[in-house]
């Protein structure tokens, strides 16, 4: 069987799990925004005992804000229902939940998938991602900007406030109409329901609830989309050797969670298997990965080491990995030292290993 056969078996093996079932979508929204309001709502009353009770709460809600989020996108995928329509009503109410304007990220989201590790189409629904020899070449200024953006602190800290409360209640240059108007209706639909819950709980309550609520869900969606495509030893390539399939099996990880945690972010952990097929919804996922023996050779990482991923920040496309700012010092010190006395220039990796 050929390379190329096989892949399209892959694919075709996912048809059976891309089936939304009604019944589960519908028990899953109950079990999720149920959970949110109630525990939403203790967490204004427990502000009247202790914030130190307040706080615990306030985390829980946030993986339920993730779990929240997962609905969203898979309505994104139009998934999560057989019906179209319902895809796209509860999408948006989801996204007025997340702050996430569901037209424009439902577009970007799709460049993502149909973009996804190929290194001549970056730039749209992904993180910034450079190779080692672009950040030689780079300004001064050009680098200073890389080095903030992939810091820790600003992609967790600074992230999650500007990309859901900013950045997303702007249109994208180039947005078409409908994508502009959902922008503007969903803009509209969360200034009420804020305004709303300002004037039933007071604007101090609503905001000490709210605010670490955005913020920590924030911070975990980032994370989650960060390590699911940023792990050392990854899948990125140019148009001509770029592949669909080997994007979505190589290319994502498959982000092994304990029970709880997996059942909160809504099986995303199952990545790889979610991009070879957007259309298996969420409560499949796992069940896909289970049934295809090839899947379940996608690199697969845990808690304890993808804190590793934190150390990745360039692609180093002859080595086909990531590596780290100090280890691209080192390459360069040594790829000069080699230049000068006539040797053959070691690896990024290899310079650091060899001290």
């Amino acid at each position: 069987m050929t390379q190329q056969s096989k892949v399209r078996n892959l694919r075709k093996e996912m048809a059976p799990f891309e089936k939304s079932n009604t019944k589960s979508s519908i028990r899953q929204m109950i079990s999720t925004l149920g959970p949110l309001l109630i525990l939403w709502y203790t967490a204004y009353l427990s502000l009247s005992l202790s914030h130190w009770i307040t706080l615990p709460i306030l985390i829980i809600a946030s993986g339920f804000v993730i779990r929240t989020f997962i609905i969203f996108h898979d309505c994104c995928h139009y998934s999560f229902f057989q019906n179209r329509r319902a895809n796209e009503i509860i999408g948006t109410i989801t996204g007025v939940i997340t702050l996430v304007p569901y037209q424009q990220w439902k577009n970007t989201h799709s460049i993502h998938h149909a973009t996804s590790s190929n290194l001549d189409k970056r730039g749209i629904g992904d993180m910034w991602v450079m190779t080692v020899d672009e950040y030689a070449a780079a300004s001064f200024i050009r680098r200073a900007a890389y080095r903030i953006y992939r810091n820790p602190v600003v992609m967790l800290g600074l992230g999650p406030i500007f990309v859901f409360v900013l950045s997303y209640r702007f249109n994208r240059k180039g947005a078409k109409r409908k994508e502009r108007l959902n922008t503007y209706v969903m803009n509209a639909a969360i200034a009420i329901l804020y305004a709303l819950l300002c004037w039933a709980v007071g604007w101090q309550a609503f905001m000490m609830i709210q605010l670490p609520i955005i913020f920590v869900s924030g911070m975990l969606g980032i994370w989650l989309f960060y390590v699911q495509h940023q792990f050392e030893d990854s899948y990125f390539e140019n148009e001509d050797e770029w592949s669909y399939v080997k994007a979505a099996v190589e290319g994502s990880s498959y982000y092994k969670l304990p029970k709880l945690l997996q059942w909160l972010t809504g099986n995303i952990g199952f990545h790889h298997v979610h991009h070879l097929s957007p259309k298996v919804p969420n409560y499949n996922l796992e069940l896909a990965h289970n049934a295809t023996p090839p899947l379940q050779k996608a690199t697969t990482i845990t808690l304890l080491t993808s804190l590793t991923s934190l150390k990745f920040r360039l692609w180093d496309e002859q080595h086909k990995t990531f590596i780290s700012f100090k280890q691209f010092k080192q390459f360069k010190s040594s790829m000069q030292k080699a230049k000068r006395e006539t040797k053959p220039i070691p690896s990024p990796r290899a310079s650091i290993q060899g001290e």
